[in-house]
C-alpha cells in the first residue's frame, strides 16, 4: 500500500513538473496567459525558500516579486524544453544575494533563519511536548545560522525544497559532489546541536525545555535526499561558494 501510494505521488509530481515546464515554454514564446499557471505553481515554493534564506517573510515576499519580475525579463532566454524549477530557484537565489550585497554596509549581517520542523499542533498536545518541539526548532535555527552559507544553502535546497542533488548543483553553480559534501557538513552541525541540546542539564533548560534522554533524536535530513528530479537547465547562473 505504501509503495503504491509513493509511486502514485511520484507520477503526479512528474506530471506537475512536466505541465510547469510546458507552461514556461509557452510563456517564453510570448503567451502571457501561461503566467498565472507559473505563479500558482512556484510562488509558495519560492516564498518558503527565500524566507528560510533571509529570515523575514516580509522581505521574502518582496524578493519573490523581484524573482518573478526577473523571470519575466529573462523569459526569452529560457531554453525551450528545459526545467523551470532550478531556473526559478537560481533567479530567486541571485535576487537574495543581490539584496545581501546591497546591505553589506550594515554593521552586522542579517543571518538566514530556518524554522526547522513544522510547528506542532497544540490541540491534544501537552505543554511539555510543545516546549520540546519549540526548543528543538530554535536549536536547528541557531545551528543553521552559524554554519557557512554554502552549507546552509545546500541543506535548504535538498531538505526543505526537496530538489535533487543535480538541480541543487546547477542552482549553486557547483558539482554534485560539492553539494553532497556541503549538505553532509550541515547535517553534522545540526546533529551536534541537537545532541548538545539533549546533554544540557535540565537546570539550564528549565522545566519547560526538558528533553527525555531516551527520546529518539528528531529526524534530520539526509544530505543526498532528492525530491523532484528534472532535466538539467542550461544557463542557470549560480554562485560558486567555497566549501
Amino acid at each position: 500500500m505504501i509503495a503504491g501510494a509513493q509511486t502514485v505521488y511520484a507520477v503526479r509530481t512528474a506530471m506537475d513538473e512536466l505541465a510547469l515546464n510546458e507552461a514556461m515554454d509557452r510563456y517564453a514564446c510570448g503567451d502571457a496567459r501561461a503566467f498565472p499557471e507559473l505563479h500558482r505553481a512556484l510562488a509558495a515554493r519560492l516564498l518558503a525558500y527565500l524566507t528560510r534564506m533571509c529570515g523575514s517573510e516580509t522581505l521574502a515576499g518582496d524578493l519573490t516579486q523581484e524573482t518573478f519580475l526577473r523571470m519575466h525579463r529573462a523569459r526569452s532566454s529560457f531554453a525551450r524544453g528545459g526545467a523551470v524549477a532550478p531556473w526559478a530557484y537560481a533567479i530567486a537565489r541571485n535576487a537574495y544575494l543581490d539584496h545581501a550585497r546591497a546591505q553589506k554596509h550594515r554593521s552586522t549581517e542579517r543571518l538566514p533563519s530556518d524554522p526547522g520542523a513544522e510547528p506542532p499542533d497544540a490541540r491534544g498536545a501537552d505543554a511539555e511536548a510543545v516546549a520540546i518541539a519549540s526548543e528543538t526548532a530554535r536549536a536547528v535555527e541557531r545551528a543553521l545560522a552559524c554554519i557557512p552559507a554554502s552549507q546552509r544553502e545546500a541543506f535548504i535546497l535538498l531538505r526543505y525544497e526537496g530538489l535533487s542533488v543535480q538541480d541543487a548543483a546547477a542552482i549553486l553553480g557547483t558539482t554534485t559532489s560539492a553539494v553532497k559534501l556541503r549538505a553532509f557538513r550541515a547535517y553534522e552541525a545540526l546533529r551536534a546541536a541537537l545532541d548538545d541540546l539533549k546533554r544540557r542539564p535540565e537546570a539550564e533548560r528549565g522545566p519547560e525545555q526538558r528533553v527525555d534522554r531516551d527520546d529518539e533524536q528528531p529526524a534530520a535530513a539526509k544530505p543526498e535526499r532528492g525530491g523532484r528530479r528534472s532535466k538539467g537547465q542550461g544557463g542557470v547562473r549560480g554562485g560558486a561558494d567555497g566549501e
